[in-house]
C-alpha cells in the first residue's frame, strides 16, 4: 500500500496533535477545517492523512488500519477518537452509541447565558437541504429530543466561555440549543453569529473526553487545548 509523502513540517504538526496513542486507539486534536471522513468535496480526510503519517513514522509497508467510531463537524475543533484495530472500533462505536463516552465541549459565545448554569431540553428537527437543525414543538414529525448541560466558565474581553456536556447526540445540537438561549457561538453564521471567523470555523471545541479504555479497561481522561486563536481564555481551568 502506497501512501502520500508527509513532509517534515506536516509530520511535526501531526505528531504534536496526538493526545494519546497505543496499539488499540489514537486520540487526536482536530483543527478547524479538517474533515474526519471523506465527503463530496473530495478533500483528503483526516483518517487518510493519519494513515500516511503512521505509515511513514512506523515504516509500515502494508495498509494501515484506522477505524472511525464517531465524527466531528468540519468547522469544529478538538478531540477525535480513532480505532487502530477492528475490535477497538466495534467497542468504541458501541460506547459512543450508548453514551459511555463522556464528552465535554467549550463554546466561545457572543453573549453570556441568563443563568450561570442549567440544563437545556428541546425537540430538534433537522433540515437536510439546509444542513441545519431547528427547535420545534414536541410531537413534530421527525423531531428528536435534545438535552445538554451548560456552565458559564467566565468572560473574555468580548465573549463568554461556556462548558457544555451532551446528554444526547443530535445534529448541530450544541449550536442550535445555545443559539436558542441567546448564546450564539462566535463565527457560527448559520445559527445567528454577526460575522465569520477568519479561519471559516466556529468557536466550538471538543475539549475533554472521559471513558473506559475498550481493551485495557483503564479510566481515560483526555483534554485537548483549544485553538490558539481563542484569545483571553488561558486563565480558565482545564479540569474545574
Amino acid at each position: 500500500m502506497q501512501y502520500r509523502r508527509i513532509d517534515p513540517e506536516e509530520f511535526r504538526d501531526l505528531e504534536s496533535r496526538i493526545l494519546y496513542e497505543d496499539n488499540h486507539i489514537l486520540i487526536f486534536n482536530k483543527a478547524v477545517g479538517e474533515i474526519v471522513q471523506g465527503d463530496k468535496t473530495g478533500d483528503e480526510c483526516l483518517a487518510e492523512t493519519l494513515k500516511a503519517f503512521i505509515a511513514a513514522r512506523d515504516s509500515k509497508p502494508g495498509a494501515v488500519y484506522l477505524g472511525i467510531p464517531h465524527r466531528l463537524d468540519r468547522p469544529v475543533s478538538g478531540i477525535v477518537v480513532f480505532a487502530k484495530t477492528s475490535k477497538a472500533l466495534s467497542r468504541l462505536s458501541e460506547m459512543f452509541r450508548t453514551g459511555d463516552m463522556h464528552k465535554t465541549y467549550w463554546a466561545l459565545c457572543c453573549n453570556p447565558p441568563q443563568e450561570p448554569s442549567g440544563q437545556i431540553e428541546n425537540w430538534l428537527s433537522r433540515n437536510e437541504k439546509m444542513n441545519k437543525s431547528f427547535i420545534v414543538r414536541q410531537g413534530t414529525p421527525g423531531a428528536k429530543e435534545a438535552r445538554l448541560i451548560y456552565r458559564h466558565i467566565g468572560n473574555t474581553e468580548r465573549y463568554s466561555l461556556l462548558e457544555v456536556q451532551l446528554l444526547t447526540g443530535r445534529h448541530h445540537q450544541i449550536r442550535c440549543q445555545l443559539s436558542g438561549i441567546g448564546c450564539v457561538i462566535k463565527g457560527d453564521l448559520k445559527y445567528g453569529a454577526p460575522r465569520s471567523n477568519p479561519d471559516g470555523g466556529i468557536c466550538l471545541h471538543s475539549h475533554r473526553i472521559q471513558f473506559v479504555h475498550p481493551v485495557r479497561k483503564e479510566e481515560m481522561d483526555i483534554i485537548a487545548p483549544p485553538p490558539s486563536s481563542w484569545k483571553g481564555i488561558s486563565s480558565f481551568s482545564e479540569k474545574d
